[in-house]
């Protein structure tokens, strides 16, 4: 028998000793012409029966809002789009029958009308076109109180609430019953009391905004949830393309969750079409790239190759800038450290610039682009090259030998296996050794840095959004090129149409250094999670937090975090679906954060 069946014929019903209990399930439901009480509490529905001419995103949220228990129940029923033409149709007719009347009779125009017959046709044009749909939209209150004064008393605060919005309430007096049932997770519409919205009018009822934040300027439709708000029954959605820059923080200290928020707000941006790079040091990302069809570049890894040598399409300066990006690599590759900025000597740096363009001119390569589709030289080219030149080249090729004929030749011996291409590319650096690290690191910031900048070097606009995801930054914060690229990246990404996610520990170590402030301070989304109690006094004078804040940063639970932008501050706890779960979840956590 259905609920539904079952509690219409009586007004009270008892549950019988043999009846199996659900967990939850009310003792008996006592029906009256105004409220139901359901086991020991008081609960009265409220059906939405006009709404505002105009509304803006996130309209309901005051509603989710309210300090008492109120369940807000969206029943949305698609209307075909023959029948909504047919519809749309018809209600022409009756507006331009009802404006020929008047012009009969001498009356003036009425401007409401005027309006609602131009809305009509102009959605009317929408639906022919398939850009919107009509749908039928049933928004009821249930309101709960602990006896029927309380209940009265509540009432009366949503229904002011409401009207406060613009919205008009009535009470389903006589069908109170009907309208807990439609309150309740079953789909189920007992009250069928439908307006027809169209798809911009019914998006915009869903409440994903927050009214702690404030409302974006130009809205970019590229919101992501991070989560529900701690302070209210609302959820915390937001727009990063839509700031000033497209930059993101997101600091804690280690466990707290802060790579579990990265891994969600990429995930999420994804679905949007955004592209992403991610400097992963713990392959912590290759379950979701996996997932998502991404590209992943496991340097150090048996068998994967990479040629610095390779010229990158659309770029009119490739050959040259290869070039100059060679002096860089094998100066890393002397000193074994992304952080020494010493150049070669003179002599060298001629030697080597003479053999690079002399390995690409042996393979057919010249400064014309139609050339550059050739394979290109190898590591070993140039080295042999650099035999061939004088005292200064030799000592160079001798630097070179390890990663081209010794120890460290995995990396080099051969062409590119794995094209960095894709909507996620995702570089896993855990395989790689200690002693290629620094020189890793380097083909990955160029390879980021080129794909970043050519996406623009014809003067247009940016293809797609790109994120560029840095986990455990604070390897390369320290300073150095890894540290330039990422203060580089924060400053500049944005007119590249990229936004910097810089995901790190210790934060006090990163606010102490310039270019850790440099990067903190040019994001405009910035996301603190539990901090250590050595770091509060750093992370409180960075980010101007209040007392308040600094306490919760102290107390708050895995998954918690702060969301700041500007001066406005919200906190939520990060949530994610099953799905999304299994994907971004490392270590032996079993549950949700």
């Amino acid at each position: 028998m259905s609920l539904l069946s079952a509690l219409l014929p009586a007004r009270r019903h008892a549950m019988p000793a043999s009846a199996t209990v659900l967990p939850g399930s009310p003792d008996a439901v006592d029906v009256d012409g105004r409220h139901v009480r359901v086991g020991d509490g008081y609960l009265a529905t409220l059906a939405v029966v006009g709404y505002p001419a105009e509304v803006g995103p996130g309209w309901a949220e005051p509603l989710l809002s309210y300090p008492g228990l109120v369940d807000v129940t969206f029943h949305v029923e698609p209307v075909p789009p023959v029948v909504a033409s047919e519809r749309l149709r018809k209600q022409r007719g009756r507006f331009e029958s009802s404006r020929r009347q008047d012009a009969a009779r001498g009356r003036l125009d009425d401007p409401d009308l005027d309006a609602a017959a131009a809305d009509a046709a102009e959605l009317a044009t929408r639906v022919a076109r398939g850009e919107a749909r009509l749908f039928r939209l049933g928004l009821y209150l249930t309101v709960h109180g602990t006896s029927p004064d309380d209940l009265a008393d509540r009432v009366v605060e949503v229904r002011s609430l409401a009207a406060s919005l613009l919205l008009h309430t009535a009470p389903v007096t006589w069908r109170q019953l009907q309208g807990w049932i439609s309150g309740l997770p079953l789909a189920y519409d007992a009250l069928d009391m439908k307006r027809v919205f169209d798809t911009d009018a019914l998006a915009a009822a869903f409440p994903f905004t927050s009214p702690d934040l404030p409302d974006t300027a130009g809205d970019t439709g590229m919101g992501v949830l991070f989560g529900l708000n701690l302070h209210s029954a609302g959820v915390v959605v937001w727009d990063r393309w839509a700031q000033s820059n497209y930059n993101a923080v997101i600091l804690a200290r280690s466990g707290e969750g802060k790579s579990y928020l990265a891994k969600l707000d990429l995930l999420r941006n994804l679905c949007l079409g955004v592209g992403a790079f991610v400097i992963d040091p713990e392959d912590e990302y290759l379950r979701l790239a996996d997932a998502v069809g991404g590209t992943v570049v496991r340097l150090g890894a048996a068998g994967v190759t990479i040629n610095p040598l390779d010229l990158p399409a659309g770029d009119d300066d490739a050959l040259h800038d290869r070039a100059r990006f060679l002096q860089t690599l094998i100066a890393v590759m002397a000193s074994g450290d992304t952080a020494v900025d010493a150049p070669l000597p003179g002599d060298e740096a001629r030697s080597l610039d003479v053999a690079v363009l002399a390995a690409y001119r042996a393979k057919g390569i010249t400064t014309d682009p139609q050339t550059w589709r050739r394979p290109a030289p190898l590591l070993r080219d140039v080295m042999a090259a650099l035999d061939d030149t004088d005292d200064a080249g030799r000592r160079v090729a001798a630097r070179l030998h390890p990663y081209v004929m010794g120890s460290m030749k995995g990396l080099f011996d051969g062409p590119t296996t794995t094209a960095p291409e894709g909507h996620l590319v995702v570089f896993a650096l855990k395989d790689l050794p200690e002693q290629l690290h620094p020189v890793g690191t380097l083909l990955t910031l160029d390879t980021i840095w080129r794909t970043v900048r050519g996406a623009t070097s014809r003067g247009g606009r940016p293809d797609v959004l790109r994120m560029v995801l840095v986990d455990e930054a604070w390897k390369l914060l320290s300073g150095g090129r890894g540290g330039r690229f990422l203060q580089t990246l924060a400053k500049s990404a944005r007119k590249y149409g990229t936004g910097l996610t810089v995901v790190t520990q210790d934060a006090a170590d990163v606010l102490a250094t310039t270019t850790g402030r440099a990067v903190v301070s040019n994001a405009a989304t910035q996301i603190l999670l539990r901090q250590a109690p050595q770091a509060i006094d750093a992370v409180t004078e960075a980010f101007g937090l209040t007392d308040g804040e600094r306490a919760f940063l102290l107390s708050c639970q895995r998954g918690d975090a702060l969301l700041s932008a500007g001066s406005a501050r919200v906190a939520f706890h990060s949530h994610a679906s099953a799905t999304e779960h299994e994907l971004i979840v490392t270590g032996l956590r079993v549950g949700g954060i």
